[in-house]
């Protein structure tokens, strides 16, 4: 079997402290320690926190889309796609809520010039990881592909919604009237045609 490569090693670190700690507890120092390795070696894969959380943010987001392929793969009408992403989708947020804020809330949230570099590249990242997650409901949707692609992307920002009413709830810990499970049928009955 083949070993982690360290620059994966420091990023499971990172998300590690993170579903701990919150963002406050990542940073360089705390993911040598926890690797056991010198912060140099963190800064020389990783040269700015803004270059960690983009990562960190590309990997979420490609394991997100991963799941909405998963969830859509074996259905057979756009309605049994709907359902099925918006479930898995809800799903793998809600099981890590710190994780959806830091990958959704949180960059909104950055001073302006402390974001993510376009030289970096991150972008271009981004939107490959945002196109396969769109692109696997759109194939399973009716319409021109401009219209599923645009309908996959409001489905997707109808289910972050949600996930943003949970994740409140959850960090103010005040039970919504309603249940996760209720809350996504509700959701699902509306979008389905």
């Amino acid at each position: 079997m083949a070993e982690m490569k360290t620059n994966k090693k420091i990023l499971n670190a990172a998300q590690d402290l993170l579903s701990k700690g919150g963002a406050n507890a990542v940073s360089f120092d705390k993911v040598a320690a926890e690797l056991g390795i010198t912060k140099q070696a963190v800064l020389y894969w990783f040269p700015s926190k803004s270059a960690l959380l983009a990562a960190m943010f590309i990997d979420w987001l490609d394991t997100e889309a991963q799941a909405a392929e998963k969830a859509v793969k074996s259905a057979k009408t756009a309605n049994e796609a709907i359902s099925a992403f918006v479930t898995e989708i809800v799903s793998f947020h809600a099981e890590n809520f710190d994780r959806f804020r830091m990958m959704y809330l949180a960059p909104q949230t950055l001073k302006v010039g402390s974001q993510v570099s376009r030289k970096e590249g991150a972008m271009d990242e981004i939107h490959q990881a945002t196109s396969k997650l769109y692109g696997y409901l759109a194939e399973k949707l009716d319409g021109s592909a401009a219209e599923a692609r645009q309908t996959a992307f409001v489905i997707h920002t109808s289910v972050l919604g949600l996930v943003m009413m949970l994740a409140l709830a959850d960090s103010v810990s005040d039970p919504l009237a309603h249940s996760e499970s209720e809350l996504v049928n509700s959701l699902v009955a509306r979008l389905i045609t």
